[in-house]
Protein backbone atom coordinates (compact mmCIF):
# COMPACT_ATOMS: atom_id res chain seq x y z
CA UNK A 1 0.00 0.00 0.00
CA UNK A 2 1.82 3.23 -1.14
CA UNK A 3 1.83 6.37 1.63
CA UNK A 4 -1.36 8.49 2.06
CA UNK A 5 -0.75 11.87 1.21
CA UNK A 6 -3.12 14.36 3.08
CA UNK A 7 -4.37 17.50 0.67
CA UNK A 8 -6.41 20.14 2.31
CA UNK A 9 -9.08 21.33 0.06
CA UNK A 10 -10.54 24.59 0.68
CA UNK A 11 -14.37 25.28 0.52
CA UNK A 12 -14.43 28.63 2.20
CA UNK A 13 -11.41 31.10 2.68
CA UNK A 14 -8.08 30.00 2.61
CA UNK A 15 -8.66 27.54 6.09
CA UNK A 16 -12.13 28.63 7.18
CA UNK A 17 -14.27 25.02 6.36
CA UNK A 18 -11.36 22.82 4.75
CA UNK A 19 -12.48 18.99 2.77
CA UNK A 20 -9.13 16.96 2.46
CA UNK A 21 -8.23 14.91 -0.55
CA UNK A 22 -6.49 11.95 0.93
CA UNK A 23 -3.91 10.58 -1.99
CA UNK A 24 -3.00 6.81 -1.76
CA UNK A 25 -3.34 3.62 -4.57
CA UNK A 26 -6.90 5.76 -4.99
CA UNK A 27 -8.21 8.76 -3.64
CA UNK A 28 -11.03 9.02 -0.93
CA UNK A 29 -12.47 12.94 -0.54
CA UNK A 30 -13.24 13.62 3.54
CA UNK A 31 -15.95 15.97 3.81
CA UNK A 32 -18.36 17.83 1.16
CA UNK A 33 -18.36 21.73 2.50
CA UNK A 34 -21.44 23.86 2.58
CA UNK A 35 -24.32 23.64 0.28
CA UNK A 36 -23.17 24.24 -3.26
CA UNK A 37 -19.48 23.23 -2.84
CA UNK A 38 -19.40 20.22 -4.49
CA UNK A 39 -18.61 21.63 -7.53
CA UNK A 40 -15.97 23.59 -6.36
CA UNK A 41 -14.04 20.36 -4.70
CA UNK A 42 -14.62 18.65 -7.64
CA UNK A 43 -12.54 21.51 -9.51
CA UNK A 44 -9.85 21.73 -6.89
CA UNK A 45 -9.75 17.63 -7.21
CA UNK A 46 -8.96 17.95 -10.73
CA UNK A 47 -6.30 20.46 -10.27
CA UNK A 48 -4.20 17.98 -8.12
CA UNK A 49 -4.26 15.86 -11.33
CA UNK A 50 -6.58 13.54 -10.24
CA UNK A 51 -9.74 12.39 -12.10
CA UNK A 52 -12.68 12.93 -10.27
CA UNK A 53 -14.11 9.77 -11.10
CA UNK A 54 -11.33 8.33 -9.84
CA UNK A 55 -12.22 8.47 -5.90
CA UNK A 56 -13.39 5.94 -4.49
CA UNK A 57 -15.00 7.23 -1.32
CA UNK A 58 -16.28 10.43 0.12
CA UNK A 59 -16.52 10.10 3.46
CA UNK A 60 -18.37 12.87 5.71
CA UNK A 61 -16.90 13.41 9.22
CA UNK A 62 -20.51 14.00 10.73
CA UNK A 63 -24.06 15.65 10.79
CA UNK A 64 -23.42 19.86 9.95
CA UNK A 65 -24.08 21.30 7.14
CA UNK A 66 -20.41 23.11 6.55
CA UNK A 67 -19.51 18.95 6.15
CA UNK A 68 -22.17 17.11 4.24
CA UNK A 69 -24.10 20.34 2.85
CA UNK A 70 -22.69 18.74 -0.98
CA UNK A 71 -22.19 15.29 -0.12
CA UNK A 72 -25.32 14.35 -2.64
CA UNK A 73 -23.57 16.91 -5.33
CA UNK A 74 -20.61 15.35 -5.04
CA UNK A 75 -21.99 12.11 -5.32
CA UNK A 76 -23.60 12.81 -8.41
CA UNK A 77 -20.15 14.60 -9.80
CA UNK A 78 -17.84 11.68 -9.22
CA UNK A 79 -19.98 8.66 -8.60
CA UNK A 80 -17.99 7.98 -5.90
CA UNK A 81 -19.94 6.34 -2.69
CA UNK A 82 -20.87 8.29 0.31
CA UNK A 83 -19.51 6.68 3.81
CA UNK A 84 -21.56 8.43 7.41
CA UNK A 85 -21.98 6.75 10.44
CA UNK A 86 -25.27 5.30 11.46
CA UNK A 87 -25.63 7.88 14.53
CA UNK A 88 -26.05 11.00 12.28
CA UNK A 89 -28.32 9.43 9.77
CA UNK A 90 -30.97 11.51 10.89
CA UNK A 91 -29.40 14.81 9.22
CA UNK A 92 -27.80 12.64 6.59
CA UNK A 93 -31.65 11.36 5.65
CA UNK A 94 -33.82 14.79 6.71
CA UNK A 95 -31.09 17.52 5.35
CA UNK A 96 -31.31 19.51 8.33
CA UNK A 97 -28.89 19.40 11.38
CA UNK A 98 -30.46 18.42 15.22
CA UNK A 99 -31.79 21.80 17.07
CA UNK A 100 -30.38 23.38 18.62
CA UNK A 101 -26.94 23.95 18.43
CA UNK A 102 -25.10 23.98 21.57
CA UNK A 103 -22.29 26.30 21.80
CA UNK A 104 -18.98 26.21 23.34
CA UNK A 105 -18.48 29.85 23.44
CA UNK A 106 -18.78 33.69 22.79
CA UNK A 107 -18.19 32.61 18.85
CA UNK A 108 -20.62 29.77 18.53
CA UNK A 109 -23.52 31.48 20.37
CA UNK A 110 -23.53 34.47 18.30
CA UNK A 111 -22.93 32.11 14.86
CA UNK A 112 -26.23 30.35 16.11
CA UNK A 113 -28.31 33.07 15.21
CA UNK A 114 -27.10 32.32 11.40
CA UNK A 115 -30.14 31.15 9.05
CA UNK A 116 -28.39 29.84 6.87
CA UNK A 117 -27.17 27.28 9.71
CA UNK A 118 -30.64 26.18 10.28
CA UNK A 119 -31.45 25.81 6.75
CA UNK A 120 -32.72 22.18 4.87
CA UNK A 121 -29.96 21.05 2.58
CA UNK A 122 -30.19 17.93 0.11
CA UNK A 123 -30.27 15.31 1.91
CA UNK A 124 -28.26 11.85 1.27
CA UNK A 125 -28.79 8.16 1.96
CA UNK A 126 -24.75 6.83 3.12
CA UNK A 127 -23.71 4.21 0.69
CA UNK A 128 -21.71 2.37 3.30
CA UNK A 129 -22.67 3.05 6.59
CA UNK A 130 -20.14 3.27 9.68
CA UNK A 131 -20.89 1.72 12.75
CA UNK A 132 -17.00 0.98 14.19
CA UNK A 133 -13.88 1.26 13.33
CA UNK A 134 -13.36 0.83 9.58
CA UNK A 135 -10.48 -0.19 7.48
CA UNK A 136 -10.13 1.74 4.31
CA UNK A 137 -7.60 -0.28 2.23
CA UNK A 138 -10.65 -1.63 0.17
CA UNK A 139 -10.93 1.67 -1.00
CA UNK A 140 -7.15 2.54 -1.84
CA UNK A 141 -6.12 4.38 1.17
CA UNK A 142 -3.60 2.92 3.91
CA UNK A 143 -6.15 4.48 6.43
CA UNK A 144 -9.01 3.60 8.84
CA UNK A 145 -12.72 5.48 9.52
CA UNK A 146 -12.45 6.03 13.73
CA UNK A 147 -15.69 6.89 15.73
CA UNK A 148 -14.94 10.08 17.71
CA UNK A 149 -18.62 10.97 19.45
CA UNK A 150 -19.31 13.98 21.16
CA UNK A 151 -19.09 16.81 18.60
CA UNK A 152 -21.99 15.29 17.22
CA UNK A 153 -23.23 11.51 17.93
CA UNK A 154 -21.69 10.35 14.76
CA UNK A 155 -18.69 12.64 14.66
CA UNK A 156 -15.70 10.49 12.80
CA UNK A 157 -11.93 10.70 12.48
CA UNK A 158 -10.04 9.41 9.70
CA UNK A 159 -6.47 8.25 10.68
CA UNK A 160 -3.55 7.03 8.01
CA UNK A 161 -1.04 4.43 9.04
CA UNK A 162 1.58 7.30 8.84
CA UNK A 163 -0.26 9.06 11.48
CA UNK A 164 -2.07 11.73 10.04
CA UNK A 165 -5.54 12.33 11.54
CA UNK A 166 -7.94 13.96 10.01
CA UNK A 167 -10.04 14.81 12.93
CA UNK A 168 -13.26 17.10 10.66
CA UNK A 169 -14.60 19.36 14.30
CA UNK A 170 -13.11 17.03 16.55
CA UNK A 171 -10.96 20.06 17.29
CA UNK A 172 -10.14 23.48 15.79
CA UNK A 173 -8.19 26.38 15.18
CA UNK A 174 -9.61 29.56 17.41
CA UNK A 175 -12.09 32.10 16.35
CA UNK A 176 -13.46 29.11 13.23
CA UNK A 177 -9.33 28.67 11.81
CA UNK A 178 -8.60 32.50 11.57
CA UNK A 179 -5.96 31.67 14.23
CA UNK A 180 -4.24 29.76 12.90
CA UNK A 181 -2.12 26.96 14.61
CA UNK A 182 -3.61 27.53 18.00
CA UNK A 183 -6.24 24.78 19.31
CA UNK A 184 -9.93 25.21 20.08
CA UNK A 185 -12.74 23.85 20.46
CA UNK A 186 -14.93 24.66 17.22
CA UNK A 187 -17.94 26.79 17.78
CA UNK A 188 -20.14 24.26 18.45
CA UNK A 189 -19.85 20.34 20.12
CA UNK A 190 -23.76 18.06 21.38
CA UNK A 191 -20.86 17.03 24.25
CA UNK A 192 -18.22 18.55 25.28
CA UNK A 193 -16.88 15.67 27.80
CA UNK A 194 -17.46 13.29 25.20
CA UNK A 195 -15.58 14.81 22.76
CA UNK A 196 -12.63 15.62 25.01
CA UNK A 197 -12.74 12.26 25.26
CA UNK A 198 -12.42 11.03 22.22
CA UNK A 199 -9.71 13.75 21.41
CA UNK A 200 -7.53 12.02 24.32
CA UNK A 201 -8.26 8.61 22.58
CA UNK A 202 -6.85 9.93 19.33
CA UNK A 203 -3.74 11.37 20.89
CA UNK A 204 -3.12 8.38 22.34
CA UNK A 205 -2.52 6.93 19.12
CA UNK A 206 0.38 9.42 18.36
CA UNK A 207 -0.90 11.28 15.55
CA UNK A 208 1.48 13.46 13.71
CA UNK A 209 -0.38 15.94 12.97
CA UNK A 210 -4.32 17.00 12.92
CA UNK A 211 -5.62 18.54 9.95
CA UNK A 212 -8.88 19.75 10.69
CA UNK A 213 -12.09 21.52 9.49
CA UNK A 214 -11.41 24.84 10.53
CA UNK A 215 -7.91 25.49 10.26
CA UNK A 216 -4.76 24.76 9.18
CA UNK A 217 -2.91 21.44 10.77
CA UNK A 218 -2.16 21.19 14.29
CA UNK A 219 0.60 19.95 16.16
CA UNK A 220 -0.10 16.94 18.71
CA UNK A 221 1.35 18.51 21.64
CA UNK A 222 0.18 21.57 21.77
CA UNK A 223 -2.58 20.40 21.19
CA UNK A 224 -2.51 17.70 24.18
CA UNK A 225 -1.26 20.34 26.28
CA UNK A 226 -4.67 22.17 24.98
CA UNK A 227 -6.40 19.22 26.37
CA UNK A 228 -5.49 19.08 29.33
CA UNK A 229 -6.70 22.31 30.23
CA UNK A 230 -9.49 22.08 28.69
CA UNK A 231 -10.22 18.81 31.00
CA UNK A 232 -9.99 21.22 33.93
CA UNK A 233 -12.24 23.60 32.99
CA UNK A 234 -14.66 20.93 32.07
CA UNK A 235 -14.66 19.86 35.21
CA UNK A 236 -15.24 22.92 37.27
CA UNK A 237 -18.41 23.45 34.54
CA UNK A 238 -19.46 20.10 35.39
CA UNK A 239 -19.26 20.33 39.01
CA UNK A 240 -21.38 23.56 39.08
CA UNK A 241 -23.95 21.54 37.05
CA UNK A 242 -23.21 24.62 33.76
CA UNK A 243 -22.87 21.77 31.21
CA UNK A 244 -25.31 21.61 28.57
CA UNK A 245 -25.37 18.22 26.34
CA UNK A 246 -27.59 16.73 23.89
CA UNK A 247 -29.19 13.50 24.65
CA UNK A 248 -28.97 11.24 22.26
CA UNK A 249 -30.66 7.88 21.48
CA UNK A 250 -28.94 7.09 18.00
CA UNK A 251 -32.34 7.50 16.22
CA UNK A 252 -33.41 9.67 13.21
Amino acid sequence: MSRTKVVPIPVMGRHNINAYLLLGRRPIIVDAGTPGSGRRIHDQVAAHGVDPADVSLIIVTHGHIDHFGSAAELHRLTGAPVAGHVADLGPFRTGRVREPYLPTGPMGRLMAKNKDLHMQVEPFEPDVLVTGETDLEDFGIAARIMPTPGHTAGSVSVLTDQGDLVAGDLIANSFFGLVRGRPANPPFHDDPLLNLASLRKMLALNPTRLHVGHGTPLQPDRVRRWASREHQRLSRLQAAGRIRTRAEDGKA
